[in-house]
């Protein structure tokens, strides 16, 4: 049976891409179901109606940064109808809390540009050559209460190479994460 993934984004939905694009090319057996954003502009809206995939803007009263609890546990149950499997946070940029979390034990997945524990929170490859790091990479992680917390599901590595910037940087982090996320989604539904 066809693992059912809710994705929820915050912007250009690259790695919603990279699942779409795994499930076209057989890696993943899945279905994203639904894809919601909490930025009515966000282009992974856009990425999901492309293929007919149901696509919703999520409200978050006007707060920029906080995810409302009465919000967490709408779309907690909205997903608990849609029968979903796992969900996929990319580039998701509010903290998931209960009832989310309780609603979904052990099924939370994110994406972090950074070696995890390093460099947690935001804009993690500009924190990883302020730092001075030889090498950075990605995290995809089960989620938990904290940012960026929780138990490691698999990492890829990138060096940091002389002369980087954020963005040369960002840009090859980004082709790792396109290949680990699909990998990570599959080793955590070994452990479903």
């Amino acid at each position: 049976m066809s693992l059912r993934l809710a994705v929820l984004g915050s912007g250009s939905g690259s790695n919603c891409q990279s699942i779409f694009n795994a499930i076209d090319d057989g890696r993943l057996d899945a279905e994203v179901v639904i894809v919601l954003s909490d930025h009515e502009d966000a282009y992974i809206l856009e990425r999901a109606r492309q293929r007919g995939v149901r696509a919703e803007v999520m409200d978050c009263g006007g707060y920029k940064n906080k995810f409302p609890l009465e919000l967490q546990a709408e779309v907690a149950e909205k997903l608990k109808a849609l029968n979903i499997d796992m969900v996929c946070l990319a580039g998701f940029m509010r903290l998931v809390k209960e009832p989310l979390l309780a609603a979904f034990p052990n099924r939370i997945l994110n994406i972090h540009p950074a070696l995890l524990p390093a460099f947690p929170g935001v804009e993690a490859w500009t924190q990883a050559l302020n730092a001075g790091a030889k090498q950075t990479g990605c995290t995809v992680h089960y989620v938990d209460a904290g940012m960026d917390s929780g138990e490691i599901i698999m990492q890829a590595y990138v060096p940091v190479k002389e002369g980087d910037t954020p963005e040369t940087l960002h840009a090859r982090i980004q082709v790792q994460e396109h290949i680990l996320y699909p990998a990570a989604i599959l080793s955590a539904v070994s452990r479903l």
